[in-house]
């Protein structure tokens, strides 16, 4: 009997210092996603060199959904990766998934959004109407959040409307090393397709030393551009419009075929999240523009022509961001583009 007891002592004592076992970094972090960027969380937690955390999405006959994390989160670092485009389901299963690991006693929870929503609602432009960029931060901060990862938001302040941590990753960092293998400097030239992008499209042409241009529009209503009017030369040159995001491309057609009536020789485009809303691939079908490059922020459809788009993926970047993240390092190397 007491051999026994002993023994079964040894075991509990075994057991114990093996749970005392300092765990390591792939232990400790745990990356799931969202059924919008369920493929690019993938990507991400196998650059990280892991795998995601299966989650389960349970739909009603009414559209009402609920979510369940498979798998212990209990004082674990839990990344949840998810673009947050239309429909708006997508942002709701974003905040449920937080709810969900802030409850299950997750460590610290860091949403990873490479596209952010809404971020065009960053100010009161007009009576009576919603800041919706300052809403969803707010439910996110509600929801338990402790750290928000992005890349090139719409209004670069939208950093300000958090009260937790925010790292706005450029798309700079994949786009000027294409542009610069890719395309001869010497007849470039980097072009706005509004005034608002104007500190942007600076930033490119003065990494690359090239001359910029800029689209000048006027709109009646969203979406729909009534003039627009090109502000510098273009003649003889292959010109590249940079821009956030491509919703209708209606703006990135119009001036793509402007810049081409100044006489440039091509045209193409770099747009980091390809929102393509409405016809938006029609019209880029059917444009003057060469190409379109984007990131995989959001992912094209596959019912389309997409022979124009090219797709650079940015989940490397993602993932080194979190490794710099998990061990104290400084992401300052993202900085050095703008």
């Amino acid at each position: 009997m007491a051999k026994a007891l002993n023994s079964w002592l040894q075991q509990t004592e075994n057991a114990y210092l093996c749970g005392l076992e300092e765990p390591s970094m792939s232990d400790m972090i745990k990356i799931l996603a969202g059924s919008a960027s369920q493929e690019f969380g993938e990507r991400v937690a196998a650059a990280y060199g892991t795998t995601l955390v299966p989650v389960r999405t349970q739909k009603f006959s009414d559209g009402e959904f609920t979510v369940n994390i498979e798998e212990t989160v209990r004082g674990k670092e839990v990344i949840i990766v998810q673009s947050t485009f239309p429909p708006s389901d997508n942002l709701l299963e974003l905040l449920m998934l937080i709810d969900a690991a802030k409850r299950a006693s997750a460590k610290r929870i860091v949403a990873v959004m490479p596209y952010f929503g809404f971020a065009r609602q960053d100010r009161k432009d007009k009576p009576r109407v919603a800041i919706g960029a300052k809403l969803v931060a707010n439910m996110l901060m509600a929801a338990g959040v402790n750290r928000i990862i992005t890349m090139d938001l719409h209004a670069d302040q939208i950093q300000g409307f958090f009260e937790v941590p925010v790292d706005h990753l450029f798309g700079s960092t994949i786009f000027l090393p294409w542009l610069e293998n890719h395309i001869s400097q010497g007849d470039l030239c980097i072009a706005t397709p509004d005034t608002g992008g104007t500190k942007r499209a600076s930033a490119y042409a003065k990494h690359l030393g090239v001359d910029m241009a800029i689209c000048y529009k006027q709109r009646k209503v969203a979406n729909q551009v009534e003039k627009m009017t090109v502000i510098g030369d273009v003649k003889d040159k292959n010109v590249v419009i940079v821009d956030d995001m491509c919703d209708t491309a209606g703006t990135l057609t119009k001036a793509a075929d402007l810049m081409m009536e100044h006489g440039a020789l091509s045209v193409r485009a770099i747009c980091t999240h390809p929102v393509l809303s409405g016809p938006a691939y029609e019209r880029i079908a059917s444009s003057t523009l060469q190409e379109l490059i984007v990131t995989d922020s959001i992912p094209l459809r596959t019912d389309v022509d997409t022979t124009k788009i090219t797709v650079l993926p940015v989940h490397d970047m993602f993932a080194q961001t979190l490794h710099c993240l998990m061990s104290n390092k400084s992401i300052s190397y993202q900085f050095t583009l703008q």
